[in-house]
């Protein structure tokens, strides 16, 4: 239900009295902005996150993404997290390398190029955990969605985490507070190998000091036990991500949001807008049980079904009461909000 309130004054003029004893006297009142209300959990107005930082533009997960986002006016950045081979944390959104960086025109690598098994079944490509942080960085990052700018392929370095916190430690420094909206990825693969993820990830951002310099953190995961392990070790507030259609019928996936014990969860768009682009009951129930909703992902260019385009979109789910959105473009989603 929206809760959009416009507060408006009305003109007011003074009665003419008898000009020898008291003058007319006009007052016209000055107008008030609007007052804006938000139907989300908290009455704040919902949060921008910048999807692998500003992907839509540059190759995700670079430095130049993500300060591109910051400059936009994202409230936060999303770095998601895998380990190399010697423990080093990078920002990648997956643990193959293929499609997002040049790792195929490497020769040296060519036999490093190995078949695993993924929930989706066998692939072949190169593993992150399989390579060192030394030949990590010999690869340069890719866009992998056609249609967006591709001139800064092969230019642009894989980044680590240190690197992502000094980021916006250096933004609080000059008085911007830009937040960390943190995934871990393939946690129990991991774990499987002996790397868990949980202490090295809780550690990086102790020995940075994120808390003290006010930066604002969230733990995201498709996992549970991994939020679960998080959960033991820090109070950082977790978002239970969910998977969209038509994975979680492909992996068997069922969601009670009476079983979710997270601060919130990441909910694909089709949990919150029908095709026909109107707004499902998830949002009013998640609320209910005391819930953030943060939905991924919009896109500029690949607007969801039911949308003329992504503005419409983010319209849309802001009515229907999210707390925040993940974006490939965050200068869309800010002006939207801003515009509300």
């Amino acid at each position: 239900m929206r809760k959009l309130i416009a507060v408006s004054m009305l003109a007011l003029a003074a009665c003419a009295s008898e000009p020898a004893t008291a003058p007319s006297a006009d007052m016209a009142a000055s107008a008030e902005p609007a007052a804006v209300t938000w139907n989300t959990l908290t009455g704040e107005p919902p949060i921008v996150i910048a999807h692998r930082g500003a992907s839509g533009l540059y190759p995700e997960h670079t430095m130049m993404a993500y300060e591109t986002a910051i400059a936009q006016g994202a409230d936060f950045i999303e770095p998601d997290l895998v380990m190399t081979s010697d423990g080093v944390l990078i920002a990648r959104h997956d643990i193959y390398l293929s499609e997002t960086t040049d790792i195929a025109d490497h020769p040296e690598f060519a036999d490093r190029k190995t078949v695993r098994e993924t929930p989706f079944g066998e692939q072949e490509d190169w593993w992150v955990d399989d390579f060192t942080y030394a030949e990590i960085m010999t690869l340069k990052a890719r866009q992998q969605f056609e249609g967006r700018p591709m001139e800064y392929n092969d230019t642009l370095d894989i980044v680590t985490f240190d690197e992502v916190m000094d980021l916006v430690l250096g933004e609080a420094a000059k008085g911007n507070i830009v937040g960390l909206h943190v995934e871990a990825k393939w946690p129990g693969h991991y774990t499987s190998i002996g790397k868990d993820l949980t202490d090295p990830i809780l550690d990086a951002m102790t020995a940075k000091g994120l808390k003290a310099a006010g930066i604002p953190v969230y733990i995201q995961c498709f996992e549970p036990q991994f939020l679960a392990s998080v959960a033991a070790k820090s109070d950082l507030p977790l978002v239970q991500n969910l998977v969209g259609a038509p994975y979680a019928a492909i992996m068997g996936l069922e969601y009670k949001l009476e079983d979710i014990s997270t601060t919130g969860v990441g909910a694909d768009v089709s949990y919150v807008m029908n095709k026909d682009g109107t707004p499902t009951d998830f949002v009013e129930r998640a609320h209910a049980l005391g819930l953030l909703v943060h939905v991924y992902t919009v896109r500029d260019d690949r607007p969801s079904p039911g949308f003329a385009d992504s503005r419409a979109e983010l319209r849309a789910l802001f009515d229907a009461g999210i707390d925040g959105v993940w974006v490939d473009f965050p200068a869309t989603a800010v002006d939207v909000r801003d515009s509300k």
